[in-house]
Order: structure tokens, then C-alpha cells, then sequence
């Protein structure tokens, strides 16, 4: 019974060790650079990934890195959930969750409109435009780990290594331009607020070009911003039935679950912070670990790729997105425009 006890945790750990420790090593370079040079985390922890892809083939590393590319992710993304409280949503108002909810709908619903157009599937759309409409590298990770794996899963890692890349390069574009925008437009503090929680892609740019405004400007930006990232779990589930139903009538392909189980924490999550349960120290710990674990995941998904491979994309995907990009600042705007 012990030795069976010990195979059952010492094997897995022993396996992943190696792994793990070189994907948490890029994670502190990664954090140490976005830091000094205020560029996001994820993004560097991608590139510098990247840089060591051949880690990705030695014996003693693979488990782990492709451990801390799914598993470690999909703790880091069902720990978003002690960002939000319902009662954060509810102190919005009606009109801004409506903006919220109908620009994300939208925004994915134009990403797969274009991504077809342009001539690739469906998912990239939905990928790209989840991407663009929630919140950014956190929102394609988790939409691409609910995403079904497919024949062609190179393609699928590639197009969620661009998205991040492309995601991350325009959030920091969009942190230093939508608050000239925002004041161009003729938006007010809690005006402006709303457009840049409610266009801006990642939640470190929101904070940071929302409180570079005023105080009152940052803090509706970053519950508006929140409220997007709640978002996640009205999407993964859509997008979780859609593939289920398409795989329906199809007896060899593994249906995906009704619910995936990071989906279900981020709800439980969310519902026992609303509560007011989980105390402010482990509210903050909690928001670390999740951005920590999110960041050494995406280094090891920047180890299981080739920067060659994201070389050959070619300008649609750029146009793609940059569309998307466009497409939602515009919408918010026009929201704004008319809710004044």
C-alpha cells in the first residue's frame, strides 16, 4: 500500500520536476523584464519560451513542460474568478453590462465573419475574437484549452501563439493611444473609464491607462474591464456545447465535457468571493498565483513552439485582428456616444 502511495505522487513529480522548474525560471526572467521595461509578462515569457523550444525535446523537461502548458494553465485561468464579485457586476448599472455583453458577442461573432472570409476556420475566429472581446493572452489560453484537439493540433498551437503575441502588442499599442482617444472623443472621467476597461485587451493596460487618467477613470475601467473577464465563463460554455454538438453525430471523436473543470472553479471561485468569504490576503495571493501560474504556462507553450513556424502566418492573421481591434473600439465608442 505504501509503495503504491509513493508511485502514485513521487512518479508524476519526478517526471514533471524538471520541466516545471525551467518553465517557472523563464516565468521570473519574464516578470523581472515586464517590470523594468512595462511591457506584458506573458508576451516575454512567450518570447524568451520560444528562445528555448529545444528544452521541449530533452527527455527530462517534455512532461513537465507540456504539465505546466495544460495543466498549470487551467488552474491559473479557473483563478481569474477571485478577480470578480457579482456584486461588482450589478454596481454597473444595466446599460454598461449590456455594452459589455453585446460588444464581446459581437466582436467574436466578427472574428469568425472575417477569419471565413479570409479563408480559415471557424476557431481561429473565435479564438482571435474571444481574444480581442474578453480579455486578451488570459482569454485565448482558456478559449484554446477548451477548444478540441484536433489532427492538426501544430496549427492550433500556432494560432494561439500569434493571438497572444497579437493580442498582447495591441493592448500595449492601445495602453499609450485610447487615452488620447478617450479625451479627443470629448469622454468625461467615468466616460472614458468605460471605453478603456471596455476596448482595452489586457487587464494590466487597463490599469495602467485608466489610472494614468484619474483615479475615478481607473476605477471604472478596471470593474468594466472585470466584468469582460467574467465573460469567460458564459463563452468557454457556449463554445464547449457548440464542439459537443458538433461532434454529436460522430461515434470515433471523444466529446469534450459539458463543463470543463477550470470552467467550473472560476464559477465557484467567483461565487465564494461574492460571498465575501475569501479574505483580502488570500484574495491577493490568489490574484498572484494566478498571474504566475498563467505566465509559466505560457513559457512552456513559447518551449513547445518554433519561431519559424510563427514566421509563415503571413499579414491576413495581422489584418484579422487589428479589424477586430478596430471593430470594438469603434462599437464602444458609438455605446458611449449614445448612452451620453
Amino acid at each position: 500500500m505504501n509503495s503504491l502511495t509513493a508511485t502514485g505522487w513521487r512518479e508524476p513529480a519526478r517526471t514533471n520536476f524538471h520541466g516545471i522548474l525551467v518553465s517557472v525560471v523563464v516565468a521570473v526572467a519574464s516578470i523581472s523584464l515586464a517590470e523594468h521595461y512595462h511591457v506584458s509578462a506573458m508576451l516575454f515569457a512567450l518570447l524568451l519560451g520560444m528562445a528555448l523550444n529545444f528544452l521541449s525535446t530533452e527527455a527530462r523537461c517534455a512532461a513537465g513542460i507540456r504539465f505546466s502548458a495544460s495543466t498549470l494553465l487551467r488552474i491559473g485561468v479557473a483563478l481569474l474568478g477571485v478577480r470578480i464579485t457579482l456584486g461588482q457586476i450589478t454596481a454597473l448599472g444595466a446599460l454598461p453590462i449590456a455594452m459589455v455583453v453585446g460588444s464581446v458577442a459581437l466582436t467574436i461573432g466578427f472574428g469568425i465573419l472575417l477569419a471565413r472570409l479570409m479563408g480559415y476556420r471557424t476557431r481561429f475566429g473565435v479564438l482571435t475574437g474571444g481574444a480581442v472581446g474578453i480579455c486578451g493572452a488570459s482569454a485565448a489560453m482558456a478559449i484554446a484549452a477548451v477548444i478540441p484537439t484536433h489532427p492538426e493540433d501544430s496549427a492550433k498551437e500556432r494560432a494561439t501563439i500569434f493571438t497572444v503575441i497579437g493580442v498582447s502588442t495591441l493592448s500595449t499599442a492601445a495602453m499609450v493611444l485610447y487615452p488620447m482617444i478617450a479625451t479627443a472623443l470629448g469622454f468625461g472621467r467615468e466616460h472614458a473609464g468605460v471605453f478603456l476597461g471596455g476596448t482595452i485587451h489586457d487587464v494590466a493596460q487597463v490599469v495602467g491607462a485608466g489610472y494614468g487618467m484619474s483615479k475615478e477613470t481607473g476605477d471604472v475601467a478596471t470593474i468594466v474591464k472585470l466584468l469582460r473577464v467574467a465573460m469567460l465563463l458564459p463563452v468557454i460554455l457556449v463554445i464547449t456545447l457548440a464542439y459537443r454538438k458538433q461532434h454529436a453525430g460522430s461515434s470515433d471523436a471523444p466529446k469534450p465535457p459539458l463543463l470543463p473543470w477550470f470552467v467550473v472553479a472560476f464559477a465557484l471561485i467567483v461565487a465564494v468571493n461574492s460571498l465575501g468569504l475569501i479574505p483580502a490576503v488570500v484574495q491577493q495571493a490568489l490574484q498572484t498565483l494566478s498571474t504566475w501560474l498563467l505566465v509559466v504556462s505560457m513559457a512552456a507553450i513559447g518551449m513547445k513552439s518554433h519561431l519559424k513556424d510563427i514566421a509563415t502566418v503571413g499579414v491576413k492573421p495581422i489584418v484579422l485582428m487589428v479589424s477586430e481591434t478596430a471593430f470594438l473600439a469603434i462599437l464602444v465608442a458609438a455605446f458611449i456616444d449614445l448612452a451620453r
